[in-house]
């Protein structure tokens, strides 16, 4: 498996696999053909379908149109290897075009050409493999073993520069939190959905602590997912779309529990984790396996990492999490006018808090269950390939098909 640091990345909303991977992949074109006289970029799939909405137009424009004019094709064709697939070619003085390069964004704004790409493709996209082993059963068995948690077994595969790496994640997490509880306004788009995290903020704290903590932590969650969703800076937890469950739960622990940044590192970096087990094992693009492979996966990283806080066991923290993704199983990726507002705001919200629960029902356990986490990340992976295009970030199904303007 890869480093944390491809998991955790600071970007700009609101879609990692539609606006990060493609002005990603955009730059990397630019650098190839810095004399070129204009570029044609054909969209296929959900970026195609959603892509407006995503504003992945806008976010490969910004790019190329640095070195020269750019002409866009959309196409409703879903190429084979992944549904976020792009084109771009060269455009001559003379009209022709030339050097057509296919190139996937996989989710968690990260690139891929395929499974036929070459060396010189991988050592231009990929990046290096850090951790020896790439199933939970597999790290829950070291770490037994060797007696250490699984954020030593991060440690130990990452070398402690990954908390500095950590530190500056954290710190852009609480960044997006707390401006996006001073922001007010109306988010952009033809839905013109008001933001919402500070009169949640405002009314939470006038609840007794009993239910205040659940009404600061969706108000943490919106007020991030809400940043994300205007083009604000947010970290991919695992995506752009799921960007708000893991800091709401996170600043919550260390405002209304009390847990220091250093232990804060730590859940991070237990959290990561698993959610590296499913980029690898499975995928994280709602494009690919729906809203599972997105919120339901933020949500089996927040439950891993505020389980560790309270001081689960490993059994415990694995459980955690495999409640966080099993009970998420099915969630289709339906955004209502292919923006990644509705419903995908409140998903974030709704994921924090179930996190929680995933925490509190596991803590009660002895950890002991009968379906694994990697069972589960398996399953998540059938579940998205065997739901219909139409349910997975396109726009036209579920949520999406039922908005009238």
């Amino acid at each position: 498996m890869k480093s944390l640091r491809d998991l955790y990345k600071i970007g700009r909303g609101p879609s990692s696999s539609h606006t990060m991977g493609p002005s990603k992949a955009a730059g990397i074109y630019a650098l190839r053909h810095p004399d070129a006289q204009g570029f044609v970029v054909t969209l296929y799939g959900s970026l195609s379908a959603t892509g407006k909405g995503h504003l992945t137009d806008v976010a490969i424009r910004d790019v190329l149109e640095k070195v020269a004019p750019v002409r866009f094709e959309w196409s409703k064709e879903f190429l084979p290897f992944h549904p976020n697939a792009m084109k771009f070619e060269v455009l001559s003085s003379d009209g022709s075009l030339s050097d057509s390069w296919t190139v996937y964004s996989i989710g968690g704004g990260e690139l891929s050409e395929g499974e036929d790409a070459g060396p010189a493709a991988e050592s231009a996209l990929a990046a290096d493999e850090v951790y020896p082993l790439d199933t939970l059963n597999q790290i829950q068995d070291w770490c037994e073993e060797n007696g250490l948690t699984y954020w030593e077994y991060v440690q130990q595969c990452e070398g402690p520069d990954i908390w500095n790496y950590l530190s500056e994640i954290w710190d852009v997490m609480q960044k997006s939190v707390e401006e996006g509880l001073q922001n007010e306004g109306v988010l952009p788009g033809p839905i013109h959905l008001q933001r919402k995290a500070t009169v949640y903020y405002v009314k939470a704290n006038g609840y007794k602590p009993s239910l205040q903590s659940r009404g600061l932590v969706h108000a943490y969650a919106l007020a991030v997912s809400e940043q994300n969703a205007s083009g604000g800076t947010i970290v991919t937890a695992p995506t752009c779309g799921s960007s708000g469950v893991i800091p709401a739960v996170m600043y919550h622990m260390k405002h209304g529990h009390g847990f220091s940044d250093q232990r804060i590192f730590r859940a991070l970096a237990t959290g990561g984790l698993f959610g590296n087990v499913v980029k690898h094992n499975a995928s994280i693009s709602g494009a690919d396996v729906g809203c599972q492979g997105e919120v339901g996966v933020a949500c089996a990283m927040a439950a891993a990492a505020v389980c560790q806080l309270f001081g689960g066991t490993n059994a415990q923290i694995e459980y955690a999490a495999e409640m966080g993704l099993e009970h998420h199983l099915g969630m289709t990726c339906d955004p209502v006018c292919g923006l990644v507002q509705v419903p995908c705001i409140e998903r974030n919200a709704f994921a924090a808090t179930r996190a929680l629960d995933a925490n509190f029902y596991a803590m009660f356990s002895d950890g002991r269950h009968i379906v694994s986490f990697d069972d589960v990340v398996s399953v998540m992976k059938q579940t998205g390939h065997d739901l219909p295009n139409l349910y997975k970030e396109t726009g036209i199904g579920g949520l999406a098909a039922s908005y009238r303007k």
